[in-house]
């Protein structure tokens, strides 16, 4: 009589499906045109060319994830746009520091391998880093029974930047009187969502069957790559800030030298109608600052004399305007006014 024959398989990890999975990535990350770029996929690491036009390169790295964004995407089975945030939420930290994204790697881990989906996501991944303009080099698919329910996953990511050490943004550079601008963000980001869910959970909404919810809740966060490394070639930037869970004083906070404040006006916020909408639901105001960007998903510090030619470097949707300035102090955010949610 055969005995019954433990596998892999049989234990809930498929190989095959997570070569098929690996080979896909491998293809559509070499379908490039132009320049010639190293193959790393599927090897046991990446290998980056440094760029050789800086003469005194430091190298900058962020890690981050999507939150509870994903259970969004799995209730409407929408998984193309969550691969963007994940990439968003690590190149604009990097741009901060004045870094010039170079590439990034993943992490996805997930209860079984479904091609479909993970095709979905790194889809997103791709278009996340070419929006960028950095280089997916590689990265983890994990098969993991029994630590994620059925249909559950998780995915983070890793991205490396590089700097010319003398246009490193650190906060020297910011000056008394400076303006603070905020730029709109493009929806919720990926910040805020367990609070969200929590609000769908208790109003028994279903995101399916509202129009507004199911656009707003799955948005991909802006990257704002482009825009911020124009300003730092042109020396228009003093500081700035990627404005996600903490809101505008803890991020700003991040930046401030320690003998200058930031003050900002709250009136002058023009919060999205996303949360008009969230505030509407008795979320206090400083719950709503500390949780969400309100619709400003980057600040800008830059001197006065700069702000036009700042502003023109933005579409239309995102631009810039001034939300406070730049007094003595001891590093701290002095907040006047309230944001007016009926804007």
């Amino acid at each position: 009589m055969r005995k019954n024959i433990l596998t892999y398989k049989k234990s809930g990890v498929d190989i095959n499906a997570a070569d098929k999975f690996v080979k896909f990535i491998s293809n559509i990350s070499t379908k490039k045109k132009g320049k010639k770029t190293l193959n790393n996929i599927g090897g046991f690491g990446s290998i980056t060319n440094i760029p050789k036009n800086l003469k005194n390169p430091k190298i900058v790295a962020c890690t981050d994830g999507v939150g509870t964004k994903i259970e969004i995407a799995n209730i409407l089975n929408k998984f193309d746009t969550i691969g963007i945030d994940l990439v968003a939420m690590s190149v604009n930290d990097l741009i901060v520091q004045g870094a010039k994204p170079l590439l990034f790697l993943d992490y996805i881990s997930i209860n079984k391998i479904n091609l479909s989906k993970l095709k979905s996501i790194v889809g997103g991944i791709l278009k996340g880093c070419k929006i960028s303009k950095c280089s997916l080099v590689g990265g983890e698919t994990a098969e993991m029974p029994g630590t994620y329910a059925k249909n559950k996953f998780d995915i983070a990511g890793f991205a490396v930047g590089i700097v010319e050490e003398k246009k490193i943004l650190n906060g020297k550079k910011i000056k008394k009187n400076d303006l603070v601008l905020g730029i709109p963000s493009s929806g919720l980001h990926s910040n805020g969502y367990s609070l969200v869910r929590n609000l769908l959970k208790i109003k028994k909404i279903n995101i399916n069957k509202n129009k507004f919810l199911k656009e707003e809740l799955i948005k991909p966060t802006k990257i704002y790559v482009k825009e911020i490394l124009n300003l730092i070639d042109h020396d228009l930037i003093n500081g700035c800030a990627n404005i996600t869970g903490g809101g505008l004083t803890d991020n700003l906070k991040r930046i401030l030298p320690n003998n200058l404040n930031a003050e900002i006006n709250l009136i002058k916020v023009r919060p999205l109608k996303i949360f008009r909408w969230l505030k509407s639901h008795f979320i206090t105001d400083k719950e709503m600052l500390r949780t969400f960007n309100c619709g400003i998903g980057f600040c800008l510090i830059i001197n006065p004399k700069n702000l036009k030619k700042v502003i023109k470097f933005f579409p239309k949707k995102y631009k810039p305007y001034t939300i406070g300035k730049i007094s003595s102090g001891k590093g701290q955010i002095k907040i006047n006014g309230r944001v007016n949610w009926e804007y």
